[in-house]
């Protein structure tokens, strides 16, 4: 088995060692002298060397930068997600204020429209729509307790709507005009020509039974004419449009897609006729058209009317 030489790397490490420590403590010691030329050697040491070691310091300084960027980012991200809590808030409140704002341009169309001042009227919000494919219908927040009667006419703030068409303590149904069901004798101005409005389950009724449809043009204000009674005349429906196959129709004036508010006029019965008496009727003109042939008997009555005397003159 070999020998081992003697070792000395371990004493060298060791005066190394307390050489460095022996040199750290004395530059430590001048470090701390206060003096003017302690002061001026310090200084003269730190622009000889720390200039070179520029190269040693650069990682630092790169951490030291890139500490502080992931602070500011930090930073950052929590001011954008506090941003974006306030955003969410905003929004909220920006579309709270939206329906206000849509609520309120309701309400006024609802006072500008202008209507018969005979007719009174009830304002009921729309709870459900009932709409689908066979029938199109609308459920208000009024009913009977509310005076509500079948048959009545609706509105929103800009044109007719419908017809109340069952009736409960608290709510009551109406049925739109573009209803199937729904059959309306309307007026188109400026021509006059009466009409009927018919709901097929579009967007665009159909009119119907025009009298001269020589004289309707696209554009045309189309109002209800009272006929029948079950509507008030003079209730603005909507203007003509002509549908691609050449039909015409009724663009609403109403707005089917947002129904808030709806408008329930009260609208009073027509005036009946109770005594049947009072009714004129023409006189008895008896038979009309070519009289029958008469028998030879009554031909001879009818020439001679007055009745032969039996006794003397």
């Amino acid at each position: 088995m070999a020998r081992k030489g003697p070792d000395f790397a371990t004493p060298l490490r060791r005066v190394l060692i307390a050489l460095m420590a022996i040199l750290l403590f004395a530059l430590f010691l001048f470090w701390r002298i206060d003096s003017p030329r302690a002061e001026r050697m310090r200084t003269a040491l730190i622009d000889r060397f720390v200039p070179s070691f520029e190269w040693a310091f650069a990682p630092v300084t790169q951490i030291s930068q890139m500490i502080a960027g992931f602070q500011s980012y930090a930073r950052i991200y929590e001011q954008n997600q506090e941003l974006r809590r306030e955003l969410q808030k905003m929004q909220a409140w920006k579309e709270a204020a939206v329906q206000l704002e849509q609520e309120n341009s309701k309400l006024l169309a609802q006072n500008n429209v202008r209507i018969d001042p005979a007719l009174t009227s009830v304002t009921g919000v729309v709870m459900v729509d009932s709409g689908s494919a066979f029938r199109q219908s609308v459920l208000l927040n009024v009913g009977a307790r509310d005076g509500i009667v079948d048959g009545w006419a609706t509105m929103d703030g800009l044109g007719l709507v419908g017809r109340i068409s069952g009736v409960g303590q608290r709510t009551s149904r109406v049925v739109l005009l573009t209803d199937p069901s729904s059959r309306l004798p309307v007026t188109i101005q400026p021509s006059g020509d009466r009409a009927l409005l018919t709901g097929d389950n579009t967007a665009l009724p159909v009119l119907d039974f025009i009298e001269t449809p020589d004289n309707v043009r696209p554009g045309d204000r189309v109002v209800t004419s009272g006929d029948g009674g079950v509507f008030p005349p003079g209730l603005l429906v909507g203007q003509v449009v002509q549908a691609s196959d050449g039909r015409l129709r009724l663009r609403m004036a109403a707005d089917y897609g947002r129904l808030e508010f709806l408008r329930v006029l009260r609208s009073h019965p027509a005036e009946a006729v109770v005594d049947s008496g009072a009714i004129i009727r023409p006189g008895d003109q008896g038979l009309i058209g070519p009289q029958l042939p008469t028998s030879p008997v009554d031909a001879a009555q009818a020439a001679d009317p007055l009745p032969t005397g039996t006794g003397d003159d």
